[in-house]
């Protein structure tokens, strides 16, 4: 497929080219990909272990676990975005990746960080309510709450992604197809556009301090009561059991 299709006076961009691991020695091309499986591979088997064991043991169908098989799910595929394309690029030493491609990888690589964002917010405020009210924790954190919970944490990846990869997608590229990155992230793609893109940079600013700040706040506020609760209970052992959990 070519690289590079004319468009009136311009050429539009068909397909990108990744340079972080171009200039490479084959060598160190070839211990990357060796060392990037090894870890890939281990975080692959940790992470479906956590899924495995907790569905198959009935003592972990707790909320705890429920959240930590959803962390474990959204890790998986947060990973498997970003390493597989550069496990295919060191093997193969083709740095190729088509614009459709980029894309779709972009979009994923969005949508699993903001649900990751918001599902750790999610698990800090569950770890709250088993501190704070242990007594109402099973009443509260019934089956129905986990689902919705789970469900609002995800949710928000979907619109993030499509808004902020439809609309980058949709400017016209034209130039150099050379993206300096391992994988098509935003900012880098952006700096190949000839096109005004000043509205769609303030977008990805307020953007990401939403999604940065949100699930931030959401934690440390869970944290903050967690922390004065433990420090109201009386007993050393009474504080050393809520730590624990």
């Amino acid at each position: 497929m070519p690289i590079l299709m004319a468009t009136g006076n311009r050429t539009e961009i068909s397909e990108f080219i990744p340079m972080s691991f171009s200039s490479l020695p084959t060598e160190i091309q070839s211990l990357l990909f060796l060392t990037f499986l090894t870890i890939y591979l281990v975080t692959l088997m940790g992470k479906s272990l956590v899924i495995l064991v907790t569905l198959a043991d009935l003592m972990l169908h707790s909320p705890m676990y429920s959240f930590l098989r959803n962390l474990s799910f959204l890790e998986i595929g947060f990973n498997l975005v970003i390493v597989a394309k550069m496990l295919g690029t060191l093997l193969a030493q083709d740095t190729t990746i088509s614009f459709l491609g980029c894309a779709t990888q972009m979009y994923f690589f969005f949508f699993f960080g903001v649900a990751e964002c918001f599902l750790l917010a999610t698990m800090a405020y569950n770890h709250y309510v088993a501190i704070c009210s242990p007594l109402h924790y099973p009443v509260i954190m019934n089956q129905r709450t986990r689902a919705k919970l789970a469900t609002a944490s995800w949710f928000p990846g979907f619109p993030v992604a499509t808004v902020q990869t439809t609309w980058l997608f949709s400017f016209p590229f034209c130039g150099t197809n050379k993206v300096n990155h391992f994988l098509c992230d935003s900012l880098p793609v952006l700096k190949l556009v000839c096109a005004y893109t000043a509205l769609f940079e303030i977008y990805a600013i307020i953007r990401t301090i939403l999604v940065v700040m949100i699930p931030c706040l959401l934690i440390l506020c869970s944290y903050t009561l967690i922390a004065a609760a433990i420090l109201k209970i009386p007993l050393a052992k009474g504080k050393h059991k809520a730590f624990s959990t």
